[in-house]
């Protein structure tokens, strides 16, 4: 029996620390994916029985820019936050800069941190769609851990959607847990709901 093998070329990726005053740059590669299936999450007994994560195709395949919403794009982040203690990770292939990855710490007014001074967040991770599978994302993700390792960090926290299928089963991949759900977590898209990864960094 003859098995085919869908091959995949990995990139020569360089990543660099660039500082975080250099994010107009970095906001120019996009994040735009597209949602093909969704991640339905279906509580039994309300919860008490637990939850499932089950894959359903949407009817009709669809676009989603998160820099798209107002006030959400990484130029907006400088004017909510005091950034300057954030690396900014970007990701190079033959002189082009191909993906960056913005990883958070202890910042004032930054709730997703809960106060605590031993969880990193991987604030943003984006690969352009030409560079998209492969490595360019891995080498990132692995980055962001090495940093927040040298900053004591004992946690790395990740937020992301159930649309965002390839975004869960990539970070399922590099090692993460999903932590949490929240199917009420943002009030003006009632059809999303808010998944939470985190990977114990050793």
């Amino acid at each position: 029996m003859i098995k085919f093998i869908k091959a995949r070329w990995l990139m020569n990726i360089e990543i660099k620390i660039e500082p975080v005053e250099a994010i107009t740059d970095y906001a120019r590669i996009p994040i735009s994916f597209q949602i093909k299936s969704i991640l339905r999450v279906i509580p039994a007994d309300k919860g008490l029985g637990g939850i499932v994560l089950s894959e359903e195709k949407v009817e009709k395949p669809y676009y989603k820019d998160y820099d798209a919403h107002p006030g959400e794009g990484p130029e907006s982040w400088p004017g909510r936050w005091d950034i300057s203690g954030w690396e900014m990770l970007c990701a190079y292939s033959a002189g082009r800069r191909v993906g960056g990855a913005l990883v958070a710490y202890d910042t004032a007014g930054l709730n997703f941190l809960q106060g605590r001074k031993d969880m990193a967040a991987l604030w943003d991770i984006r690969v352009h769609p030409e560079f998209r599978g492969h490595g360019a994302g891995a080498e990132l993700f692995r980055r962001a851990m090495e940093c927040a390792k040298k900053r004591g960090c004992r946690f790395l926290k990740i937020e992301t959607q159930n649309n965002n299928v390839s975004a869960c089963r990539f970070y399922a991949r590099q090692g993460c847990e999903l932590v949490a759900i929240d199917r009420r977590a943002y009030a003006g898209l009632p059809d999303e709901t808010q998944l939470i990864w985190c990977k114990a960094i050793e």
